[in-house]
């Protein structure tokens, strides 16, 4: 079950397609056609693979803005969110424009709770990881022994809690009980910048 990062969006947000057989999941499309979803879905085309699904680890503007390309109106594809997440649709849309960036095309997300879960051939399951963001949730996929988190943790670091929603112990105490319990060797694919372990930040996290 491959895992595939792009760098896309204002903000370089880590856009991942997970592929198993032909079928393809992509989580946190950060960018818009124009913004570097366009190499994402080339990528798809060259090795024939069929989306089956779009997963968002939050719904922060700058990991929904490829969001309304990818599903369209009347699409068959769905994209899922947790539903805790669903209130920061309205006011998140808009965030970047106090950088001078665009708002986010609308889009409706279907509500996705914690537990097993599958798209096409690729099974994983959703864990809770509130705290950046109040619904914030990670994909474990137990056979790639990775687990693909958004803005919760990062290589060395972990995400903002200054937002709205966001709430510092919370997230804490996502990472020690939700990430922190997975077994050491978990690859870690997080929301911006180089992927880790969990063991790695277990030992050498500063904030934790």
């Amino acid at each position: 079950m491959p895992i595939h990062t792009f760098a896309i969006g204002p903000l370089d947000t880590n856009c991942y397609v997970v592929s198993r057989d032909s079928d393809a999941l992509i989580v946190d499309p950060g960018g818009d056609r124009s913004w570097g979803l366009d190499t994402v879905l080339q990528f798809m085309e060259r090795n024939k693979l069929v989306l089956r699904a779009v997963l968002l680890t939050h719904l922060h503007f700058d990991h929904t803005y490829g969001v309304a390309d990818l599903i369209g109106d009347g699409s068959s594809v769905h994209a899922y969110a947790s539903a805790s997440d669903l209130p920061l649709l309205s006011s998140f849309r808009h965030t970047g424009e106090t950088w001078g960036l665009p708002p986010v095309t609308p889009f409706t997300p279907d509500p996705i709770a914690e537990g097993p879960c599958r798209f096409g051939a690729i099974q994983g399951e959703i864990r809770s990881t509130p705290g950046h963001s109040p619904g914030g949730l990670a994909l474990y996929l137990p056979d790639e022994k990775a687990a693909i988190v958004g803005d919760s943790l990062f290589y060395r670091s972990i995400g903002r809690t200054d937002l709205p929603g966001g709430h510092l112990p919370t997230l804490l105490s996502s990472i020690r009980s939700r990430l922190f319990s997975l077994p050491d060797d978990t690859v870690v694919y997080p929301g911006h910048g180089p992927s880790t372990t969990i063991g790695d930040e277990k030992a050498h996290n500063p904030m934790l």
